[in-house]
């Protein structure tokens, strides 16, 4: 046998479990009493340690894990040297799991487990044992501590912390780039055998990627996988204990890894020609088509960027990358014109915005295409000379005075004449007006500057044969000045001047104000009218003037107001002026100047009684005379005894009009006997409670005779309206309460009183209440009228 055969099984024999049956002995000493050893050690402070000999020596239990046996397991024995055999001692066991996992016999002091111990859930146990006299219970033996450790056994198989791992790796990568490590953990015990020791190997997933066995590593196998050609890979790892070996527990999880994109595909046009058509109307910025170069990566490294690189259009058009959609958008970046040019060709460039310098070799990383427009032929509107108009006129211009001129042209070939108009929402009040032939701008109000300073109008241009094709210009007047306007006073004045002035005593200083705005600014002068034996004017030459007094002292008895005509004239040319009136008040003022009172009747008044308590004795007055008419109206109207107090009742005539009468004793309001005296209504008797309606002559119309049927009467009177040329130009309604034939109209009540007034007895109204009393008087005394 060689020596290395010989190290083999040393190592097998050292790792295989050895199971023993442990036996502690108790051995007490000869004396009780602390025993000092022979040996000596020295402490640095001179002293010597001494240490106690206990009466018994303990070694560690072993015991293994995951016992199968139908029997407890046996751990080991305790003995003490005091123990005769004769059952006089008994054993103690305390700590963790005395009593229900580990049980000692008490007589022999065999410890025994009573379950299956698994070393995972806690490795080693901490017991305490203790010998005492079974008859007095007293320790024979110090109690003292020992350790029950397990040993492991391989029940555990390598796990890993997730089932499914993701990871990624760029695509293009070189062989061993490290893609992701996965790692699994042992329960087992790793400093006892190989219970613990993981190795790695790859399951799936091979040739493209590997595994290295201690680290977990996954690393890359095969150069330049390309994302295009395959993105997704899974790959199976499993992690084996035991380094290994034949018979070790295994664990597996799934890795799946991604190829992420980098830059190593161009972009590529799909044509080489594309072609596009335009409007010649179309405006500026108008899209009229796209381009797109595909690239095969994603993400930004299939980002592409697009440029006009040449061509006869790379005025006239430009180009936009749309982002969202990876698009090369052609706009239009100049007036087109059909007339001028038709066709255009541009070429145009797609480029990658990221490009990777490893892969530069691959190629240039853009692509070219060609794109011809087409231009198309529209119906254009009219076109402005310019893009808009500015005239300048004075404000004194005459009515119909052209102020300028507007031109615009048909671009198309067929050149149609051209029709001129002004939009009117934008000359409300019609100042301005237009040739419709030539644009010729004229006035057709006058102007004034002061209103408004500036206009601005728009003129419309339209074709003649196409009156939908139409163009706006801007059109902007400004009004110059013209010295039209005399100054004025700038604000009023209130101004008053002391009884006790002295000669050249400044009372006001004025100003003035002018419309017009000359380029060379305001300029005023201020002067008398007339000359002034009270009061004088100084120009500060600066636009405003000082009023002095003339002479020494006033008196508000004699004169109380001073008008004093001020004449102020500008500089500008025509020379404009204009006359203000100051009116000056003579007050009372004390020595300091200022003002005390300035009414004579002031001084008429008792010296106890002041402005303020004069006003409110003068209110009071009013308010009790107030008070005492309203009071007397009231009492008046409580007198009158209302003639209708219901609703129901009955009236003799029946009048409606706008306003409401005074009821059955207003005699003006209606007259009956119109009806019974058809010439009566030629008298045309005047309303007096309400204001006439009319002025007009009433016209004279034949007297019908006496007995005339009503029922012509109406007739008469209708057709006479109709012929009337004073009658109101709309249908009215005259209701003149036609009841029939034969009717004397003395009464339009359905009680029919004027026949039945002998057979009808109207006392019983009486009985009815107040409400009918003048009813009652009105039937009741029919009698006695008739007697008499």
């Amino acid at each position: 046998m060689t020596i290395y055969q010989f190290l083999v099984l040393f190592l097998l024999w050292v790792c295989l479990p050895h199971f023993c049956s442990p036996e502690i002995m108790f051995r007490r000493t000869p004396v009780p009493q602390k025993r000092i050893l022979s040996a000596r050690v020295p402490r640095s402070d001179g002293k010597l340690l001494h240490r106690q000999k206990r009466g018994w020596m303990w070694n560690q239990f072993f015991l293994l894990e995951e016992y199968t046996g139908s029997d407890y397991q046996y751990v080991g024995k305790l003995h003490s040297d005091q123990d005769k055999g004769d059952g006089s001692l008994k054993y103690i066991l305390s700590g963790d799991g005395a009593g229900t996992l580990f049980i000692i016999d008490e007589k022999t002091g065999d410890i025994h487990a009573t379950r299956r111990i698994d070393r995972e859930e806690k490795a080693f146990y901490t017991l305490r044992a203790q010998a005492i006299n079974r008859r007095t219970l007293r320790p024979v033996e110090p109690e003292s501590e020992f350790v029950i450790k397990i040993h492991d056994i391989n029940d555990n198989e390598p796990t890993f912390p997730e089932e499914i791992y993701t990871a990624s790796v760029p695509e293009m990568s070189v062989v061993g780039t490290s893609v992701v490590q996965v790692t699994a953990t042992d329960a087992d015990d790793p400093s006892y055998g190989n219970s613990a020791r993981v190795i790695y190997s790859i399951l799936q997933g091979q040739p493209y990627f590997s595994v290295e066995p201690e680290t977990g590593i996954i690393r890359t196998a095969l150069p330049n996988m390309n994302r295009e050609n395959r993105e997704q890979y899974q790959v199976v790892i499993q992690a084996k204990d035991m380094g290994g070996q034949m018979g070790g527990l295994s664990g597996t999880t799934t890795v799946n890894i991604t190829l992420t994109d980098v830059n190593d595909n161009p972009p590529r046009f799909p044509q080489n020609t594309i072609h596009l058509r335009v409007l010649e109307s179309s405006p500026v910025g108008t899209a009229i088509g796209s381009v797109k170069a595909t690239d095969a990566d994603t993400g930004k490294n299939a980002e592409v960027e697009y440029r006009i690189i040449d061509g006869d259009g790379t005025d006239m058009f430009d180009i936009i990358t749309e982002k969202d959609t990876q698009e090369g958008i052609i706009t239009v970046k100049k007036p087109l014109d059909y007339e001028s040019r038709r066709l255009y060709t541009l070429k145009v460039e797609a480029e990658n915005t990221h490009v990777d310098p490893r892969f530069y070799y691959l190629g240039p990383f853009k692509d070219t295409t060609i794109v011809k427009i087409s231009v198309e032929d529209v119906d254009e509107p009219p076109i402005f000379s310019r893009s808009s108009y500015l005239f300048e006129v004075h404000e004194d211009i005459e009515v119909g005075t052209i102020i300028g001129t507007v031109m615009a042209r048909d671009p198309d070939s067929a050149s149609s004449p051209i029709r001129f108009s002004l939009d009117r929402h934008t000359d409300l009040d019609r100042i301005f007006n237009i040739h419709s032939g030539n644009g010729s701008l004229y006035t057709s109000k006058p102007l004034d500057r002061e209103l408004s300073q500036w206009h601005n109008l728009t003129v419309i241009a339209a074709e003649i044969n196409n009156p939908k094709e139409m163009t706006r210009v801007a059109v902007f007047v400004r009004i110059l000045d013209v010295n039209d306007n005399a100054p004025q006073f700038a604000v009023f004045y209130d101004t008053f001047v002391c009884e006790n002035a002295r000669p050249g005593q400044l009372i006001q200083t004025i100003s003035a104000v002018d419309k017009d705005d000359p380029l060379g600014g305001q300029k005023f002068f201020f002067s008398l009218a007339a000359v002034n034996p009270n009061f004088t004017v100084q120009d500060n030459e600066d636009n405003t003037a000082r009023i002095l007094t003339r002479k020494n002292g006033f008196n508000r008895h004699e004169i109380s107001t001073y008008l004093l005509p001020v004449v102020i004239s500008d500089n500008d040319y025509p020379i404009q002026s204009s006359t203000g009136t100051l009116t000056i008040r003579v007050c009372a003022c004390d020595s300091q100047g200022n003002m005390q009172s300035c009414s004579a009747e002031a001084l008429l008044l008792p010296a106890g009684l002041s402005t303020g308590a004069l006003i409110a004795i003068l209110l009071c007055i009013i308010i009790l005379l107030v008070i005492v008419v309203l009071f007397a109206a009231l009492k008046r109207q409580r007198k009158k005894e209302p003639l209708i107090l219901s609703k129901e009742d009955i009236r003799d005539n029946i009048v409606s009009y706008n306003d409401e009468g005074g009821g059955e004793e207003d005699t003006q309001a209606f007259d009956i006997g119109t009806l019974r005296n058809p010439a009566a209504i030629e008298d045309k008797k005047l309303r007096r409670d309400i204001i006439p309606e009319t002025l007009f002559i009433p016209r004279r119309t034949p007297t019908a005779p006496d007995n005339t049927d009503v029922r012509d009467f109406i007739n008469e009177r209708l057709k006479e309206h109709d012929l009337d040329p004073t009658a109101p130009p709309y249908d009215s309604l005259a209701t003149y309460a036609y009841e029939g034939n034969d009717s004397v109209a003395e009464s339009l009540s359905s009680l029919e009183s004027g026949t039945t007034d002998g057979d009808q007895n109207y006392d019983y109204l009486r009985e009815w209440g107040p409400r009918f009393n003048k009813l009652a008087e009105m039937y009741g005394g029919g009698e006695s009228d008739k007697d008499s």
